[in-house]
């Protein structure tokens, strides 16, 4: 076995994989499974919402001037014609000194320029029978509205013609309810990327296997197919694989858009996937000047990407977070940049780094300042548990002394 004749830099690797990705075609699904999913097209209105004008609370419609002066101690009659329902309008025309008892939502009776809440009136005496409620009856307005109070009018809401959402938006549930209202039965969506997942390793059981002898369980798989999918793609994950030539690369042409890999991707003897993917496709990139992670590779096999992730935990976390996540997210229609937080805040202790590497440093926040937990120990996951997240020292920098201002990403 030998080491890395040469580590290119971050920024190379991200250049040759930005130069590699790009949205994958678009298709239509019913709305109901379109939650989460990346509009491939600009949804446009044709219709205005509300159509009609309605009543924005119940209580009675009517011509707002006859209001005019109305108290408690100057009650102002009117003349109930009948109701107007939710999906049930008053048909007739109303004039002065009559009113249409309103519920939310029902059409605005033609005539009517307002809505007097219910609170608002008083019926007369013998009006109380709701068996009666059909015959024109007698209330009396105890307060006034103004011309348009309490009603909604059409296109209130959305004018048609409007753009109400644009290609790109990772749809929340508030977009499904806006696209249902303007009568969406559809979404035309972003693919979402297939990703096959490939764990090698003799010595790797199942996840969720108690460990035993000389052999380690999975950690892995779980959590780069977790990462996945929460970058929106679909996973095919097996399980484990052995240490074999014919297996892996059965693995590296199965159909998928992307295949992650981890464990075997440095360059010793047992470390078949790089020698794989340089026979069948493209090895692009292997070996990057970062720490953790430098093993990591990335290619192409046909039209497929393939990522070569440590073996180790937090350099698969790593590697995936800066490659591996970039390129589902932009194949899936997503921004390709980190869907984390940040927050800016002084160390409580210095980080050192080399010039001519980036790090990758796992920190916690405590009492707002930020402490180191760990820049190397690439096997030791359970930091990432400890830390809120992670600060990046840029391969043009020493690190950072005890007090300087720093972005940490924090873990999602």
């Amino acid at each position: 076995m030998h080491g890395f004749t040469r580590r290119q830099t971050v920024a190379a690797a991200l250049a040759w994989l930005d130069a590699h990705i790009s949205a994958l075609n678009s298709e239509t699904v019913p709305l109901r499974a379109a939650a989460g999913r990346v509009l491939a097209a600009k949804v446009t209105s044709h219709v205005d919402v509300p159509g009609f004008d309605r009543a924005t609370m119940d209580g009675y419609a009517l011509i707002a001037e006859c209001t005019d002066g109305a108290t408690p101690y100057n009650r102002m009659p009117f003349t109930v014609l009948g109701d107007a329902m939710a999906g049930s309008p008053f048909t007739r025309s109303v004039g002065r000194g009559e009113a249409v008892r309103i519920m939310t939502g029902a059409p605005v009776p033609a005539g009517c320029d307002a809505v007097l809440p219910a609170e608002f009136v008083e019926r007369e005496a013998g009006s109380e029978d709701p068996a009666s409620i059909s015959r024109e009856l007698p209330i009396a307005a105890i307060g006034a509205v103004s011309p348009g109070k309490n009603i909604g009018r059409v296109g209130e809401d959305i004018v048609a013609g409007t753009v109400v959402l644009e290609a790109g938006r990772a749809l929340r549930p508030q977009d499904l309810g806006v696209m249902s209202s303007i009568g969406c039965e559809t979404a035309t969506v972003v693919r979402r990327p297939h990703v096959r997942l490939v764990i090698t390793g003799n010595e790797v059981l199942p996840a969720g296997s108690r460990p035993k002898g000389f052999q380690i369980t999975d950690a892995n798989g779980p959590m780069l197919a977790a990462l996945a999918e929460r970058d929106g793609a679909i996973v095919d994950f097996p399980g484990p694989i052995r240490d074999d030539s014919d297996v892996i690369l059965a693995a590296l042409t199965s159909d998928a858009d992307i295949i992650i890999v981890s464990g075997g991707s440095s360059v010793g003897v047992e470390d078949l996937s790089p020698m794989l993917v340089a026979k069948h496709g493209e090895l692009a990139v292997h070996g990057i000047a970062m720490r953790p992670s430098s093993p990591t590779g990335m290619g192409t096999i046909g039209s497929r990407l393939v990522f070569l992730l440590p073996g180790n935990p937090v350099s698969a976390l790593c590697a995936y977070d800066f490659f591996a996540g970039r390129a589902i997210r932009a194949l899936g229609g997503r921004s390709k940049e980190w869907p984390y937080a940040s927050v800016r805040a002084p160390l409580a202790r210095k980080i050192s780094s080399p010039i001519g590497r980036l790090d990758y440093a796992r920190v916690r926040i405590e009492d707002g300042r930020v402490e180191p937990l760990a820049v190397s120990g690439a096997s030791v996951l359970s930091s990432t548990t400890r830390a809120d997240g992670f600060v990046i020292v840029g391969d043009d920098s020493e690190g950072f002394p005890a007090g300087a201002d720093v972005d940490v990403w924090l873990y999602a």
